[in-house]
């Protein structure tokens, strides 16, 4: 009899309308994947074990397998949410339990990790203190707050066009930085020193003869190295390009004072700089600065973090710097219809998935990260909806041969 059959196909379809109110339910479920019910035919062993046509006994649920296809990318306004684009999971733990997850809503608690709702930890590669990443074993990610250590300078770097149709200045007056009649021109530039302290370095350019310029240098309105002494000087040929200098690489070193009168040093140690104006030229036009650069900097508070494509996490400085705090690692599998799930957006690794395959974003079949933004539900709801209604059409139709059975069945009954 046919009863069992329909039975079977009233279950089938109750089970495939589950699926597809789940789905539908987490359509609004950030980087939820859609299931999809698979079905297979049952048939009865043969006794004889002949080739005799059968009659199937009805159908069975098969599984439930996930579509692990890309979802739409909408733009956040948190930093710390992360859309994966292409293939991969992130990789959280939780007290050493580690589970898989597309969902990027990240948060950081108290002690500075990458969080999710379910306070379970975003994994990565660590940093060293220079921004250095340190690839090899995941580490939950924490991000450093303390402030970033100040660097004294150790190099200036100028290019500079002195106007050649100036006359040499007379030998005297001499050189005073006080009296601007006693040199052509000056450059500015903030220093720093070992604890981050600023100060003011000015070069003064007096020229002494065609073609020939003397460097003078102060800090905070100190001559450095003390008067008469020059910082360097620069000799042009007719081109107008690459002077000579002597010293070639000029330097000064300055003791750290502090801004109070009387000044006395303020604990950081004496700065040694270099001086490079080899790039500067001796043209027929008025003075200029090109550009003018220094490699030191102040301490700096963290101001914010974004993540970039590769996965990087990359603090911003009150003080302009900018260092990496870390990376985030993706993990894929061979097999993702094989994960686990667990609820939650989570999925663990199975015998049937294979081994987490763990590197940075962008590497090998791993897709690339986007900050500031989530990857929404797959699931399709025009779509869903549509099933939804091929599924009712077929409990209806199974429940009829259920009904056609039993009316089959009673004119049986009422045979005499």
């Amino acid at each position: 009899m046919s009863f069992q059959q329909g039975l079977s196909g009233l279950n089938a379809a109750s089970k495939q309308l589950d699926v597809i109110g789940n789905n539908v339910s987490n359509s609004n479920t950030v980087g939820f994947k859609q299931a999809r019910a698979q079905f297979a035919d049952v048939f009865a062993n043969s006794i004889t074990g002949g080739g005799a046509p059968q009659i199937g006994i009805g159908t069975n649920l098969s599984t439930v397998a996930q579509q692990f296809t890309q979802g739409n990318i909408t733009a956040t306004n948190n930093s710390l949410d992360i859309a994966i684009n292409g293939n991969g999971f992130f990789r959280m733990s939780s007290n050493g339990a580690i589970t898989y997850s597309r969902n990027g809503q990240f948060q950081l608690d108290r002690d500075g990790f990458i969080v999710d709702s379910a306070n379970k930890r975003l994994t990565g590669y660590a940093a060293d203190s220079s921004g250095n990443i340190l690839s090899g074993a995941s580490v939950d990610l924490q991000i450093a707050t303390a402030d970033i250590q100040p660097i004294a300078t150790t190099e200036i770097e100028g290019t500079i066009n002195l106007d050649s149709r100036n006359d040499p200045m007379p030998a005297v007056p001499a050189f005073d930085p006080a009296n601007p009649t006693t040199y052509n021109n000056s450059t500015a530039v903030t220093v720093y020193d070992s604890l981050g302290n600023s100060h003011t370095l000015q070069n003064f350019f007096r020229k002494t003869a065609a073609n020939t310029w003397n460097v003078y240098t102060t800090v905070d309105g100190v001559s450095t190295p003390a008067l008469p002494a020059t910082t360097a000087v620069m000799t042009f040929t007719g081109t107008g390009v690459s002077p000579t200098i002597v010293p070639a690489l000029p330097s000064v070193t300055f003791t750290p004072l502090n801004t109070a009168t009387p000044a006395v040093a303020n604990g950081a140690a004496n700065v040694t700089t270099t001086i490079d104006y080899s790039t500067s030229t001796q043209f027929g036009s008025n003075f200029s600065i090109n550009s003018l650069s220094q490699d030191g900097f102040t301490s700096g508070r963290l101001s914010g973090f974004n993540t970039s494509s590769n996965g990087t996490l990359v603090g911003r400085y009150s003080n302009g710097q900018s260092r990496n705090l870390g990376q985030v690692v993706l993990s894929s599998f061979t097999n993702p219809n094989g994960l686990q799930s667990l609820g939650g957006n989570a999925w663990s690794d199975s015998a049937s998935s294979g081994p987490a395959l763990t590197g940075a974003p962008g590497s090998g079949l791993l897709g690339v990260l986007q900050s500031s933004a989530v990857e929404d539900s797959n699931v399709d709801l025009t779509a869903e909806l549509v099933n939804m209604i091929t599924a009712q059409r077929a409990y209806q139709a199974n429940a009829q041969t259920i009904k056609t059975q039993d009316q089959v069945l009673q004119t049986l009954v009422n045979l005499r």
